[in-house]
């Protein structure tokens, strides 16, 4: 799933293309409808194609341009407002600067009010206005599509040029560690406490047990809503509401984090690379105090400047931040910096370190050595890209084509392992987010087959591991691993759904009973198979052998479960002691048919209790 957020100088029509886009009013609080003025985020969705798409609409006004960084971090496509009218303003840049240093993947242009504008002369000189100001940033390729929300001119193409953008981007990645920066927190009558996010690097299932960082306080997920839809999953890229329990609305708050148990901790030192903008009116100097915008979260910070004096305007360099509070982040999330007053963007950049340990000595060439081996990427996320393009493969084959050193290969695989981004099942490789894909589609085809066959106990392993297209070993794998966390069970070689049960209707059981009151009263020359489908029907004649109330033999023997026993006893004492037996000595001990003989004869070869010599059969084991 993606995110759409909106960018753009206040007053330029963002939330209005959004309720003209959606049908939804992202204006929640009565001070913006009041006003007329966008203060906090809004939030709407859309349907693009055939997936539904989130929207976060953002306050263009400058005292909000806070409030407009909770919401901007997370989204897939930014949709960048400009009016017709008015054409570029003061936050039309600020907002296409936080843009372009977060590394928004892709966005879209909408020309906004161009119902206002009656001179084609002036719409094209805004046009080359705005692309001379695109120029150089993350939207210098992006398609500008003049609208109107109010006339409705443009609104279909917009909707098109958006769906072919988010079809250049590449889906969130699953990496086996769900967190969710929150973004707002409120309370339900009988729900309790619930908060809304864009879910990260992992899914959410309901009943999981998380923990709120930083501050490891600890509940679990009552329940999951995407767009006002109940979910009993949701996946990484979501906007998600989640009913926690076990937590109050006090102990959480904007910037916080949701996340399974350890995959987060707070930190209040953070190395970073920086990107200072050149539009800056000042060199980034040391020790200069600073506000952080990560995720969701503010928090005051001091610039520690390491490897150099200070940072020009239009220059990179690195920083190590020093945090007043915690904040929970992970490895290469993007932040921005501002100066607190007057209230200005300086730049931003991307976390190297989120847990260095301890403070920096700021002109050691080890330390700036560290900080570009930590940019460029280490042998861990390299040997991640090649088993995302990939999976599932095995270790032999990743190790052969990852271009690392052996030893440097399994340490990094030993990390990724350890950290539970990647499962290794005895040298077969999957990531964490392709497992749960795959153990979620089985629950799905097993779940699917208790609808369609209520009567069967459960679909065979070999036709599940056929419709999930994975090697047997790999199969074995990640069903120990599904029946562990209680998603699935087995019964022989038929899996099922933990909850499910046979039952027979009022007239199906009826007839159940009756056909083994016939089996008790016919002794060894029992029913046969097509006379016991025809007495009750060949679904539940299935469900009874599948329950184990009848054990069939061959295609015409069938026997309960009481008669069969006794016959494997009289054949095994009779073995002991003769030591052989054949199909006629068998028809005498049994008094039967040959038919019978026959079949028991052949049935205890197949369950390897007997074996056949010549015209005899002869104990396998005791």
């Amino acid at each position: 799933m993606f995110v759409i957020g909106t960018a753009g100088h206040v007053d330029h029509g963002k939330s209005t293309l959004v309720q003209a886009l959606t049908g939804i009013d992202p204006d929640r609080l009565a001070e913006e409808k009041e006003r007329a003025l966008t203060i906090d985020l809004g939030f709407a969705w859309l349907t693009l194609g055939e997936e539904e798409v989130g929207v976060v609409d953002v306050p263009g006004h400058r005292d909000f341009i806070e409030n407009m960084l909770a919401g901007v971090g997370g989204i897939d496509l930014a949709l960048f407002v400009v009016a017709a009218d008015e054409g570029v303003m003061p936050q039309t840049e600020e907002h296409l600067a936080i843009l372009d240093l977060l590394e928004i993947r892709s966005g879209v242009v909408a020309l906004t009010k161009v119902d206002l504008i009656d001179d084609p002369d002036w719409l094209e000189l805004v046009t080359l206005e705005l692309s001379d100001t695109l120029a150089g940033t993350v939207l210098a390729d992006a398609p500008i599509v003049p609208v109107s929300a109010h006339s409705g001119q443009g609104l279909d193409e917009l909707k098109q040029v958006m769906q072919a953008q988010l079809a250049g981007v590449e889906a969130r990645p699953d990496l086996g560690r769900p967190r969710l920066p929150v973004d707002r927190v409120f309370t339900l009558t009988g729900f309790g406490t619930v908060v809304t996010g864009t879910l990260l690097d992992g899914r959410f299932h309901t009943g999981d047990a998380i923990e709120i960082q930083p501050g490891e306080i600890n509940g679990r997920i009552r329940g999951l809503q995407t767009h006002k839809t109940k979910r009993e999953v949701v996946q990484p890229g979501s906007r998600v509401a989640v009913n926690l329990t076990g937590i109050d609305k006090d102990e959480v708050k904007r910037g916080d984090v949701i996340a399974r148990p350890g995959v987060l901790r707070g930190t209040i030192l953070l190395d970073v690379a920086y990107r200072h903008l050149a539009s800056a009116d000042a060199p980034l100097k040391h020790n200069v105090e600073v506000k952080l915008f990560t995720g969701a979260a503010e928090v005051v910070a001091r610039t520690r400047i390491i490897g150099s004096k200070q940072i020009e305007p239009g220059a990179e360099g690195w920083l190590q931040l020093a945090l007043a509070e915690p904040v929970a982040v992970a490895r290469g999330d993007r932040f921005i910096l501002r100066r607190p007053s007057p209230g200005a963007t300086l730049g931003g950049g991307r976390v190297l370190d989120p847990h260095p340990g301890r403070r920096h000595r700021r002109f050691r060439p080890e330390v700036v050595e560290r900080l570009q081996t930590l940019a460029e990427g280490n042998p861990a996320e390299l040997l991640l890209q090649t088993i995302r393009r990939r999976e599932p493969t095995t270790e032999k084959k990743l190790l052969k084509e990852v271009g690392l050193d052996g030893e440097t290969a399994v340490s990094a695989l030993n990390q990724l392992a350890a950290e539970g981004t990647i499962f290794n099942h005895n040298g077969h490789i999957l990531t964490a987010g392709r497992q749960a894909d795959l153990m979620d589609e089985a629950e799905r085809l097993v779940g699917r087959f208790h609808a369609t066959h209520p009567l069967r106990l459960g679909l065979s392993r070999e036709e599940l591991r056929s419709r999930l297209n994975v090697t047997p070993p790999l199969f074995n794998a990640l069903l120990a691993t599904a029946v562990t966390a209680g998603r699935l069970a087995e019964a022989g070689s038929l899996v099922r759904l933990p909850g499910h049960e046979v039952k027979f209707n009022p007239q199906q059981q009826t007839a159940v009973d009756q056909l083994l009151d016939r089996f008790a009263q016919a002794g060894i020359e029992s029913p046969s198979v097509k006379e016991c489908q025809a007495a009750v029907g060949e679904d539940v004649y299935l469900a009874l052998v599948e329950l184990g109330q009848l054990r069939q033999l061959s295609q015409d023997v069938v026997y309960a479960p009481a008669q069969y026993e006794q016959i494997v006893a009289q054949v095994t004492t009779y073995l002991r002691q003769k030591d052989a037996i054949d199909a006629g000595q068998t028809r005498d001990l049994l008094q039967t048919s040959r038919k019978y003989a026959i079949a028991i004869l052949e049935h205890l070869d197949e369950e390897r209790i007997t074996k056949r010599v010549g015209d005899e059969r002869v104990l396998v084991r005791p």
